[in-house]
């Protein structure tokens, strides 16, 4: 399993468009072949901060998706609305108690 982790700074303006889109198209993502889950977290201090939490069944289904329409489409639109480059890591588990 990959846990795909995005940190996204928006402008203060770009956070409601941001919202729409990532709402109009979670259920394509959370759908997509090999994504067993999605959700969509805040910063507590920063109202503009925003952080995907994804979990792919392995590396494979997250470049498919990565070279999909889907993602084409809503990153080409979420991208301009950034006012900090983001951060993204993949991770696998490694101890878990």
């Amino acid at each position: 399993m990959i846990i795909r982790i995005v940190r996204m700074h928006f402008t203060e303006a770009g956070v409601e468009e941001f919202l729409v889109i990532f709402n109009q198209n979670k259920q394509a993502i959370r759908n997509f072949e090999g994504c067993t889950h999605l959700e969509l977290l805040k910063d507590t201090e920063d109202p503009t901060i925003f952080t995907t939490l994804s979990h792919w069944n392995g590396p494979e289904n997250l470049e498919q998706y990565r070279k999909s329409e889907l993602f084409d489409s809503v990153w080409g639109r979420v991208k301009t609305l950034f006012a900090e480059r983001t951060q993204a890591f993949s991770l696998e588990k490694f101890i878990e108690l």
